[in-house]
């Protein structure tokens, strides 16, 4: 296999000239077999200090949400009131990223908790956890940017790669997105129906009878105790108190669509076809996660508030290691891309997403109407393939 990735931008993410590389077959699999000796080293020292940490973790988010309950009690306090929707708010993405992803990715299964692993664990959202499983789980990190594959792309209703075909829909990218970062937690429940080919005629209600009882056996249960229980412990602040968890919910809604979305969407990164994905390697499987994804960089606290998803290009590589392990993995995945003179897409939070929306904006157009700021040239030769597969991957 031989590969020529230009791209127009450094390891470190700065404008410049475009970069050429060249790889053969062997270093495609040599990569593959250093990423792999990284993941054995890491999990084979996997232990009492990751249980900390997770539990650590745990314990934070029981006394934000404690806290947050609490100032529900006195909202004729406003900063009071205001400080309890931010502490419910943050313990809610603390429960959705960094323990409730995480511990469902299978990442603490070596544990052997009751509670904290892939099969029994339930979190504070309206996702059915077993549904999230399939789309995301197998869907997405098997398929990664591969388009009409990865339902991620867009999440069925939005056009977020320029392979995609264009129509006068699109036009509305952007309210779409909008609406979409405002009500996350919906669209991710929705995901599993395919609701686009509900649209089109494509899935019947044989195909998902059963996906719907459970989203509403789920959300359910979370419209209940958000907006009818909780409100209703406290008292004579009923309207305050049910105001204070719309607002908790919305900042984990946007929280968790913005680093979602600077994950995986940003200028720089890539989206592939079926057709070029068939027959893949071990190594062009993790050459794949490390051109579709990018990282955001931060602080410690900044990392944990993601759910190291900060970290997105090592969580495609490694997605049932503990994602606490990311930031000493980033270091060593890293160093392997400067070897083989691969880009490693990273950049702070207002960059990745700032392009992100960007790159939504100028999707919503024809191709046509809009220049290609970041032309990724991937050519293809599998020495098991009779012939030579070559693309233009064009990144809005």
């Amino acid at each position: 296999m031989a590969i020529n990735i230009t791209d127009y931008f450094r390891n470190d993410g700065k404008d410049s000239d475009q970069i050429d590389v060249h790889l053969t077959a062997e270093q495609v699999e040599a990569i593959g077999a250093e990423l792999d000796e990284l993941r054995t080293r890491i999990m084979a020292d996997v232990g009492q200090k990751d249980r900390d940490y997770i539990y650590g973790i745990i314990r934070a988010q029981r006394k934000l949400e404690f806290a947050g309950r609490a100032a529900m009690y006195v909202p004729f306090i406003p900063p009071v009131w205001l400080a309890g929707v931010a502490s419910l708010g943050i313990s809610k993405i603390l429960d959705n990223m960094e323990i409730g992803h995480n511990v469902m990715h299978g990442q603490y299964d070596w544990m052997r908790e009751d509670t904290y692993n892939s099969r029994d664990f339930d979190w504070d959202t309206v996702c059915p956890g077993e549904q999230w499983k399939h789309s995301h789980n197998y869907m997405h990190h098997t398929f990664t940017n591969v388009i009409d594959e990865d339902r991620d792309i867009g999440y069925g209703i939005l056009r977020m790669a320029r392979d995609q075909k264009w129509n006068p829909y699109y036009l509305g990218n952007l309210a779409y997105a909008t609406a979409l970062m405002f009500l996350f937690e919906w669209g991710v429940m929705l995901h599993d129906l395919e609701v686009e080919k509900i649209v089109q005629g494509e899935r019947k209600w044989n195909d998902i009878k059963g996906l719907v009882k459970g989203q509403v056996r789920k959300a359910g249960k979370q419209v209940l105790k958000d907006y009818v229980i909780w409100p209703a412990l406290t008292g004579p602040f009923f309207a305050t108190t049910l105001v204070g968890n719309a607002g908790a919910n919305l900042i984990r809604n946007i929280w968790t669509y913005s680093i979602i979305f600077c994950g995986h969407f940003p200028t720089g990164a890539q989206t592939f076809t079926k057709e070029e994905t068939e027959n893949e390697t071990k190594g062009e499987w993790y050459l794949r996660q490390m051109l579709g994804s990018a990282n955001i960089e931060g602080s410690e606290l900044f990392h944990i508030m993601s759910g190291n998803l900060s970290h997105q290009i090592e969580h495609h590589l490694f997605p049932d290691v503990p994602a606490n392990r990311y930031p000493e993995m980033a270091k060593e995945v890293r160093e392997i891309c400067e070897k083989y003179d691969l880009p490693y897409n990273t950049g702070g939070l207002t960059k990745q997403l700032g392009s992100t929306w960007k790159k939504i904006a100028k999707l919503s157009l024809p191709n046509s109407w809009t220049k290609d700021d970041n032309n990724v040239h991937l050519h293809i030769e599998r020495a098991h393939d009779a012939a030579k597969a070559t693309r233009t991957t064009k990144v809005a």
